[in-house]
């Protein structure tokens, strides 16, 4: 079964107040008017308790309140009149336009408005005195007056609420930006973390795994040599990184990052770590000036090369691994080719992360990158990684 919604606390107050009030009025003896059809004292009680059971339904069912209470108020315009009931009136006015519907909202100011302006009009044409202004004026004081202290109260309440939400949608957008800041350091800082360590640590899983499985003194002896080098490279990139993050420099690169510039000692490494594997790295730089670039322009292509010779270490069979620079129509272009087979020796294992970090190196910058087989001009087939990345500051994405 449908049951009614509990009045409100306030609403429970008002409501008594004015009961006790209109009844210590009737008992005083201090009425309103006199002379009117129903002169009956008592039947002023009428009106007066149908007002404060309507005080009940102020919020709940405020329209509701109005319509019975203008009955009420206009029964009660035929008793010895009671003031309480009247004020309870311009609460039940004010209550409708600030707890109704929008449209009720609208409405009942201007109704109000046309009609205090009605009576005001139709009293100055029966009576043909200036009194009647005072109806019209006390009309309006019961009507229009409560209804346009319900538009500005409920405009300033609906304005508050604006700001509240617009202040939560600005906090939810800050935490949002936030969190999106947050995830994108942490994916800066995982591909840092692999491009600078996964070379390294490759040579030095392929060189101890050959130490480990080749008897051969001189074998043994290359191999700790590598892995000695690239341990302390390594242990160099690692504290380049930890200065990285200590210094908090979320979007800009330290003075110290690699440039297209130290392509050369990464090649010689590579050379050294890929020897016994039968890999020969050189490099083509076909730019025709081969100045500096934006340095994330720069920083992006060294660590595709690197993850590129780190990957060709992995997996590319004994052949030659070839590196090209070139620049073209505001885009440098990074290739990478290695030949595709099988090898003998040890191997080390790959996650596929470096790749992933390649993607999301060029997205950054808008540019381009693909990578898989392709065929030769030989009949054979190589592995190539192509990127192609703008060189112009603009193009660099947030």
């Amino acid at each position: 079964m449908f049951s009614p919604p509990r009045p409100h606390r306030d609403d429970i107050l008002i409501s008594v107040i004015g009961l006790l009030g209109g009844v210590v009025l009737w008992l005083l003896g201090l009425n309103m008017q006199t002379g009117r059809l129903l002169d009956a004292p008592w039947i002023a009680l009428v009106p007066l308790v149908v007002m404060s059971v309507l005080e009940l339904l102020r919020r709940s069912a405020p329209q509701t309140a109005l319509v019975i209470g203008t009955l009420a108020l206009l029964v009660d315009q035929f008793t010895v009149g009671n003031l309480a009931t009247v004020l309870m009136f311009t609460d039940v006015m004010y209550a409708a336009v600030l707890y109704g519907t929008p449209a009720a909202a609208r409405r009942i100011p201007v109704t109000t408005f046309l009609i205090t302006v009605a009576v005001t009009i139709g009293f100055l044409g029966w009576f043909r005195s200036a009194e009647a202004l005072l109806i019209g004026i006390v009309t309006g004081l019961v009507s229009f007056v409560p209804a346009l202290t319900g538009v500005s109260v409920r405009n300033h309440r609906d304005a508050a609420e604006t700001a509240r939400l617009r202040a939560d949608q600005t906090a939810l957008l800050a935490e949002m930006d936030r969190a999106q800041a947050v995830t994108a350091e942490r994916a800066r800082m995982a591909r840092e973390l692999h491009d600078m360590v996964a070379n390294h640590l490759s040579a030095i899983a392929i060189h101890s795994t050959a130490a480990l499985s080749i008897d051969d003194p001189a074998t043994s002896r290359n191999a700790l040599g590598v892995i000695r080098e690239n341990s302390v490279d390594g242990l160099a990139e690692m504290r380049r990184l930890i200065g990285l993050l200590r210094a908090g420099g979320a979007d800009r690169e330290p003075s110290t990052s690699p440039t297209l510039g130290s392509l050369d000692a990464l090649i010689g490494q590579h050379r050294t770590n890929a020897a016994s594997s039968g890999l020969t790295c050189t490099l083509v730089d076909s730019r025709a000036e081969p100045g500096p670039l934006p340095a994330p322009v720069e920083l992006a292509a060294y660590r595709i090369v690197q993850e590129s010779l780190t990957n060709a270490l992995k997996h590319a069979a004994p052949g030659p691994v070839e590196v090209g620079l070139g620049q073209a129509e505001g885009r440098l272009t990074v290739q990478v080719t290695s030949v595709l087979g099988d090898r003998p020796g040890p191997r080390a294992p790959g996650s596929g992360a470096g790749l992933v970090g390649m993607q999301e190196r060029v997205a950054l910058l808008g540019g381009e990158i693909e990578a898989g087989p392709v065929a030769n001009g030989n009949g054979t087939k190589i592995w190539r990684v192509r990127a192609e990345l703008p060189v112009g500051e603009g193009r660099v994405k947030a």
